[in-house]
């Protein structure tokens, strides 16, 4: 089976947005849908973690996403215990971290737990395309 062309790959990459601030949700969305993504959006940790315990591999029906973006600091499952928990269920699809209050400690966590990324917020919309595309041609 061939794999289809690079722009087919990333127009059918499923992202799944893990977001408790509405107006950055629906920004990080929008942009992402834009850029060809097909987007799932959950509202916060408890959202998160309840998609994370419904995918395959736990039990669920649900498959894994393409690629996750998350933020760090969310009421319920926060994105670091998201990841921890993904990884211990053997999902190794790209997780992008977003945080306004990482500090060093936080980037390092991220990474340890197999980030992609960690992002800054402010984010720039441009630098986090061209990391889910870059997370989506990696796999």
């Amino acid at each position: 089976m061939n794999a289809p062309p690079q722009e087919e790959a990333t127009s059918a990459a499923r992202v799944l947005v893990a977001e408790d601030d509405d107006a950055m949700r629906a920004m990080l969305v929008r942009t992402l849908r834009r850029a060809g993504y097909t987007v799932v959006e959950v509202e916060d940790g408890f959202e998160l973690g309840d998609y994370v315990a419904m995918m395959r591999g736990h039990g669920g029906t649900l498959a894994p996403p393409d690629v996750i973006v998350s933020d760090v600091r969310m009421p319920g499952l926060n994105g670091l215990e998201a990841l921890g928990r993904l990884r211990a269920q053997g999902v190794a699809c790209p997780v992008l971290l977003l945080s306004a209050f990482a500090d060093e400690e936080t980037h390092a966590e991220a990474l340890r737990l197999g980030a992609r990324q960690l992002l800054d917020k402010p984010v720039d919309l441009d630098v986090l395309k061209a990391a889910v595309r870059d997370a989506v041609a990696r796999g």
